[in-house]
């Protein structure tokens, strides 16, 4: 691709993400850059820039199979906790995140269920300080 191709794909997937971030998705990818900024500019580019913004799907869809397919992996708990925020940024509440996790625990198993309950509670406590 050309550099005003990529240029655009980088603005509209910044933009992209923090409407749905907010500064959290700021943050990670400051830090993911002191390391690898190739990474952060393809997790922009290509994660928001290109995935995010279709239109097939709505945020909140998005964010809904994102939370899924966190808690049927396991071992993504900062991704989890962050896509949970997202989730409500873009308009899920905390009754259907809930709803989301058990639905995942028939495909998932009650540990990840359980440990996504827990995640859960941690994002809504922060919340309401």
């Amino acid at each position: 691709m050309n550099d005003k191709t990529d240029n655009e794909r980088f603005e509209r997937g910044h933009a992209l993400l923090n409407q749905i971030h907010g500064s959290t998705g700021k943050n990670v990818l400051e830090g993911i850059s002191e390391l690898s900024p190739d990474l952060s500019k393809f997790i922009t580019e290509y994660a928001f820039g290109d995935i995010y913004c279709r239109e097939a799907l709505g945020l909140r869809e998005r964010q809904i199979a994102t939370i899924a397919s966190l808690i049927t992996l396991g071992g993504a708990e900062t991704e989890l906790k962050v896509h949970m925020k997202a989730g409500l940024n873009v308009g899920l509440t905390k009754e259907e995140i809930i709803e989301i996790i058990l639905q995942m625990s028939l495909y998932a198993g009650f540990p990840r269920a359980i440990h996504a309950i827990e995640i859960a509670k941690e994002v809504f406590d922060e919340l309401n300080k």
